[in-house]
Order: structure tokens, then C-alpha cells, then sequence
């Protein structure tokens, strides 16, 4: 009986340290990740530094690194957490291992001292000479013989439960150092954290003073992205208008071929609104459906890459605001844009030196925006990270991103519910 809680005892402590490994080793990796993205910031924020006017991109890019730097700070304390149950259950379990231990010592001394009072082999003899029959005397003879295996069983517990503490004793001492290694990177964090806010203080400060410059510049960003928009929304009406005459076409067709044959003319469906006649076909149904079921899945628009502006609206200082309908993604210069998912180009729209491809998926439309070249064209069809050119990189402030959007029909949604974290 003791060597099945032994047993099960051991198998849980695997179990647990199983899980806290995995989720252990996934904190460091998301840590890792967020430092190197705060680096690339950090990089493109020295680069921009020198120049003596601010800019949005300037600002987006500051703000974006203190939200890599809080989401860093609370990962680490994440792993802190996750350390204090972890030290927490191998101090329970330390205490566990010595109570059993002494108990084991305990019934292996008394085992020994009964061992000793009866070690010659005439005492064992009468043992079993002084029977009542043959079948007590069998019950005696096994009675010794399991008794000498027990003591052997005994001591391997003895020395695998002394083992097994000495393992979890040295976890638990690195345990604690990794822990107060985790809580001297928390401290040097947030005192950054509280440099790069003082930063962006000053800068939203300068933000007031150069608020005119700053209304100039969004408004020109205001005019590209109405541009934009109305482009977009121009390509899916034609979209939703060529497959309503595509679906009104197939009807006639079927009505006057019923008439021919002096046939009854089929009922008429009523055809779909808006944007769902893009997926009254099988193959425009089954398209929005896969691309429905992979939300959350789909591939970045970009090999590695960081939203320095996300979905909505955006408040930059007190006067300043912008509206997204999409995604801002900083990059590597001269990255190549890919495809999301399969589909069909629904338009390529050049803006005065750069591209944007829109890419039909049923009733669904993805959006990139911010190109300097491209290579595919109206019409084709397009597979899986299937290369559509290469970002334009500004030439003003050095700064390199990809516009990203989803839509169902006209509607944007958030691009960020839809990409793989």
C-alpha cells in the first residue's frame, strides 16, 4: 500500500513539474520576444531623434514602446507568479518527502531491532517447528521470507525518497534565485518605463507647441486614407454590383431556357443583399466560411512585425485624433507584403507613388495598403502567403509600414482578432 502512494505521490510532482515547465518556458519565450520588439523600437526611435520636428509616427512609435514595456513588466510578473506556486509546492512538498522519510527510517529501525532479537537461524527454526500444523508452519516460512523482501523494498525507498529530496531541495534554491533575478528585472524595467514615460510627456508637450505642423500632417493623412476608403469601398461595390448581375444573368438564363422547352420557369430565389451576394455561390459560400473559421489563424501580412497603431479611434495629445480602419505595421525595410489567405485580387489602386491590393475571400475583403511596388494584378487568384510586393519605406523619417485591413463587405473589423498572436 505505501508503495502505491509512494508511486502516485511521485507521478503527481512529474505531472506538476510537466505543466509548470511548459507554461515557465512559454513566459520566457513571449519575454524574449517582447524585449527584441522593444529593441527594434528603440532603434527607429534613435533614428527619428535627430530630426528637430516631431511626427505622428514619431509619437505612435514612443507610445507603442511603453505598451511593449508594461506588457513585459506584466509577463515578468507573470513568471513571478508562477515561481512563488512553484516554490510553494516544492517546499510542501520538501516537507512532505522529510516526514516521509523520517517515518520510513523510523519503521525500517524497528524492523532491524526485531531482525536483530531473532537473527539466528535456531530462533527461526523454532519459529516455525513450534507450529500447530503444516499450514501454519508454510505461513510462517512465507511470514520470514517476505519479511526479508520488505527490508530490502525498505531500503530502495529510503534511498530513492532521500534522492528525490535532495532534487527538490536544489529546485527549490534555484527556484528562489530565479525569482529574485525575475524581481531585479522588474525594478530596472519599470524604472525604464518611467524614463519612456517622461519622454513621451515631453513630447506630447512639443506635440502643443508644433500643433499646427501636426493638424498639417493629419490632415494629409486624413485626405490618403479618405482616399483610401472611398477607393476600397469603389472596388467592393463594383464587386457586389458584378455578382448581382452575375446572379440576375443565370436566372434570365434559366427562365428562357424553361420557356424553350415549354417548361414551367423555375421559382426565383430572391437573390441575397448587400454584401452576401459575394457568397450565394458554392465557391463564394465554402471561401467566407474558411475564412470565418480561421480567424484568430491567419498569417501576418508581413514576415516579423509590430502594430504601432491598432484598430479606432487615437487621441495624440489633447487636440489630435486619428481613426483607423485597419492596422499600422512597423517592418524591415524593403520587406515583401504577402497574402493572409487564398483568394482573388478584387483591384489594385496606385496613390501617387504607392499601391494598395484589395483581395476578395467570398464576402470577405483583406486590404494592403503602403506599398512601393507590386506584383499581381486585377483578377488573379492568389494562394496562402503568396508575395504581393514590397513596403514602401518614407523618406522623410526612415519609418517602414504596411497598412492592414478586414472587411466583410464595406464593414471594417478589426484586424487583430483575426491574426495569430
Amino acid at each position: 500500500m505505501n508503495f502505491v502512494k509512494f508511486l502516485l505521490f511521485f507521478v503527481l510532482l512529474n505531472v506538476a513539474g510537466v505543466a509548470f515547465g511548459q507554461s515557465s518556458a512559454e513566459l520566457r519565450r513571449r519575454k524574449e520576444a517582447l524585449s527584441r520588439e522593444i529593441e527594434s523600437l528603440s532603434k527607429s526611435l534613435n533614428q527619428t531623434k535627430s530630426s528637430k520636428r516631431l511626427s505622428l509616427k514619431q509619437v505612435k512609435t514612443l507610445n507603442t514602446q511603453i505598451r511593449l514595456r508594461e506588457e513585459k513588466i506584466n509577463t515578468i510578473n507573470s513568471e513571478v507568479r508562477l515561481l512563488n506556486n512553484q516554490i510553494s509546492d516544492n517546499s510542501n512538498t520538501v516537507r512532505s518527502l522529510q516526514s516521509q522519510l523520517a517515518k520510513l527510517k523510523k519503521e525500517y529501525a524497528g524492523m532491524v531491532l526485531f531482525a536483530f532479537r531473532n537473527q539466528s537461524s535456531y530462533s527461526k527454526l523454532m519459529f516455525i517447528f513450534a507450529s500447530r500444523d503444516f499450514n501454519q508452519a508454510y505461513k510462517r516460512l512465507k511470514y520470514l521470507q517476505q519479511f526479508s523482501a520488505y527490508r530490502k523494498k525498505q531500503v530502495t525507498y529510503i534511498q530513492e525518497t532521500e534522492s528525490d529530496l535532495h532534487v527538490k531541495i536544489n529546485e527549490l534554491d534555484h527556484n528562489k534565485r530565479e525569482k529574485s533575478s525575475l524581481l531585479s528585472d522588474q525594478q530596472q524595467e519599470k524604472q525604464t518605463l518611467g524614463k519612456e514615460k517622461n519622454s513621451q510627456s515631453k513630447v506630447l508637450s512639443g506635440l502643443s507647441r508644433q500643433e499646427q505642423e501636426l493638424k498639417k500632417e493629419l490632415k494629409q493623412k486624413q485626405v490618403e486614407s479618405a482616399r483610401l476608403n472611398r477607393a476600397i469601398q469603389n472596388a467592393i461595390n463594383r464587386e457586389i454590383e458584378e455578382a448581382r448581375r452575375r446572379a440576375e444573368e443565370e436566372v434570365r438564363i434559366a427562365a428562357a431556357k424553361a420557356k424553350a422547352e415549354n417548361k414551367d420557369a423555375p421559382t426565383a430565389k430572391p437573390l441575397s443583399k448587400g454584401s452576401s451576394i459575394l457568397a450565394a455561390t458554392p465557391e463564394g459560400a465554402k471561401l467566407s466560411s474558411d475564412f470565418l473559421g480561421s480567424r484568430g489563424d491567419l498569417p501576418w501580412p508581413v514576415a516579423s512585425g509590430i502594430i504601432t497603431e491598432g484598430f479606432g479611434i487615437h487621441r495624440y495629445g489633447e487636440n489630435v485624433t486619428t481613426e483607423n480602419n485597419g492596422v499600422d505595421i512597423k517592418t524591415a525595410e524593403g520587406s515583401s507584403v504577402r497574402t493572409v489567405f487564398s483568394g482573388e485580387v478584387a483591384a489594385v489602386q496606385n496613390f501617387a507613388g504607392s499601391f494598395a491590393v484589395l483581395i476578395r475571400h467570398g464576402e470577405y475583403f483583406t486590404v494592403y495598403s503602403n506599398l512601393r511596388s507590386v506584383s499581381v494584378n486585377k483578377g488573379q487568384k492568389v494562394s496562402l502567403k503568396q508575395n504581393l510586393g514590397t513596403v514602401l519605406t518614407d523618406p522623410n523619417d526612415g519609418t517602414t509600414e504596411v497598412h492592414f485591413e478586414v472587411r466583410k463587405g464595406a464593414l471594417p473589423l478589426n484586424p487583430s482578432s483575426w491574426l495569430a498572436n
